[in-house]
């Protein structure tokens, strides 16, 4: 292990990270909304910071090998949400304290979106254009990692799911082909956001609105500007928009990136896990849509727009809200919900379990039901074309084995430290999906949760975006062995 090199890299990121905090002092100094400080403070802390761990080991080049990049995917998101949290602590009187400041900065950058905070609309434009920011951040940082590192460790939704599509490694190691393929994907990523934002200031919004909410629609995050977020604006237009842009961002970039390279949308019609995400929002907005109808909640104009709204939004673990979808009636709210724990599509900014993961559950599940009837036949797992080895399926099931479990240990954590059982379950399911909305208590926000459940809350948003092997490798003592 390159202790050394870990450190050097470590220190390059805090540099680097310091930089983000720039674009919300300017914003600061244009609103003139006297927090610049806030920022000036968190880039000087973070970059004196990244020095200390630089400097010393600026001369330390190594080849990194499978163990350090298991360490280097956890310590990015942990140290850098830690860092991140400074300017909410430092900006003045409204200032956050450090459960809820480091409760949001994580929040941001793994797009969960829950949040602590009540009267956003209150804030100051550069406190608000930094959570949007952080998602942003974050959710480019999901896709690099998603796509061109977790395979090259072995874990993530990407290394379940190879077919002729490039983008995931198949190298051992972690070598410079990343920084091609991270290339490629900012530039989708950054385009895709730039088209958000045009699409959204020719549906009515303002600049700094677009470009806010552009942030968290790409990266399914979740996060904005106002407490009533997208229904703030009450505008069809904008609502279609944002649904638009949350279904494609829950596709999987390598598709993206081959659209891209190839000129043709042809792979997203073929793609299986594509299809079924498809097929899944379908059949889900149809159910809700017909409940409200047959309710009487909406009208069926109302009904339509809010229903497919919502169904999209969770399902897709974005979390923006039109309607307050935990007052729906009948079973809608838990079904919504449960919807968020298969998310989008493995390589996508999106949370969840992963479709992939989803659909290798469901044809095991069918073919153990055959093997009762044909006990001596041999039965291969297809998704589409390929054929999945049994090693896979392993790997399925020991994920999920391993997010029950920790759903589970969470859930009575957080009930431990007096929580209700619904804002419990929800809160758990929503932090370890990254979804951002919850039920019960929480479903306004999560400020009045006991700081305790907080900092449970807090590693659940971490394990759910990293993929939990990348985090609970670390506390196996083999890894630690020489």
């Amino acid at each position: 292990m390159s202790l050394r090199v870990i450190l050097r890299i470590l220190g390059l990121l805090l540099m680097l990270f310091s930089l983000t905090m720039l674009p919300p002092m300017l914003i600061s100094l244009w609103f003139r909304d006297g927090v610049w400080h806030a920022f000036m403070s968190g880039i000087a802390i973070t970059v004196i910071t990244g020095l200390l761990l630089y400097l010393p080991n600026r001369r330390a080049h190594k080849e990194l090998r499978i163990r350090d990049g298991f360490i280097i995917a956890a310590m990015f998101w942990t140290v850098l949400a830690l860092f991140g949290s400074l300017p909410l602590m430092l900006f003045g009187e409204s200032a956050l304290g450090i459960t809820d400041a480091v409760f949001e900065s994580f929040s941001g950058l793994t797009t969960t979106g829950a949040t602590v905070i009540t009267g956003i609309d209150f804030l100051p434009e550069s406190i608000l254009y930094y959570r949007q920011q952080l998602q942003w951040l974050g959710g480019m940082g999901i896709v690099v990692l998603a796509v061109a590192i977790l395979p090259t460790l072995g874990v993530g939704g990407m290394a379940l799911y190879r077919t002729e599509i490039p983008g995931p490694l198949k190298d051992s190691k972690l070598t410079p082909r990343i920084t091609e393929t991270a290339k490629a994907l900012w530039y989708i990523y950054a385009t895709l956001t730039l088209a958000c934002m045009v699409a959204y200031m020719l549906a009515g919004m303002d600049w700094f609105d677009a470009l806010s909410h552009s942030f968290s629609t790409v990266a399914i995050g979740g996060f904005s500007t106002y407490d009533a977020s997208i229904g703030y604006f009450d505008s069809a237009a904008i609502e279609l928009i944002c649904i638009g842009f949350m279904l494609i961002s829950a596709v999987s970039f390598s598709l993206h990136f081959i659209a891209w390279r190839e000129k043709s949308l042809l792979h997203y019609f073929q793609d299986p896990e594509a299809r079924f995400l498809m097929i899944f929002l379908s059949g889900l907005t149809t159910i809700t849509v017909i409940t409200l109808w047959f309710t009487g909640t909406y009208d069926d104009v109302e009904g339509l727009r809010h229903g497919l709204f919502e169904v999209v939004s969770v399902a897709t673990t974005a979390g923006f809200a039109v309607a307050d979808f935990s007052g729906w009636p009948g079973a809608l709210p838990f079904l919504l919900f449960v919807a968020a724990f298969v998310g989008g599509c493995s390589g996508s900014t999106a949370g969840g379990m992963k479709v992939i993961r989803i659909i290798l559950i469901l044809k095991q599940g069918m073919r153990e039901v055959m093997r009762l009837i044909h006990p001596n036949a041999v039965i291969a797992v297809k998704v589409g074309k390929v054929s999945v080895p049994d090693s896979i399926a392993q790997a399925v099931w020991g994920f999920f084995s391993a997010y029950v479990m920790l759903f589970f240990l969470m859930l009575v954590g957080v009930m431990a430290t007096g929580v209700d059982q619904v804002t419990a379950w929800s809160t758990v399911g929503s932090a370890l999906n990254n979804l951002g909305p919850a039920l019960g208590e929480a479903s306004s926000h999560y400020g009045d949760l006991p700081s305790l459940a907080k900092w449970i809350l807090v590693l659940a948003m971490l394990l759910g975006r990293l993929e939990i092997f990348t985090v609970l490798v670390l506390f196996t003592p083999a890894f630690w062995r020489r």
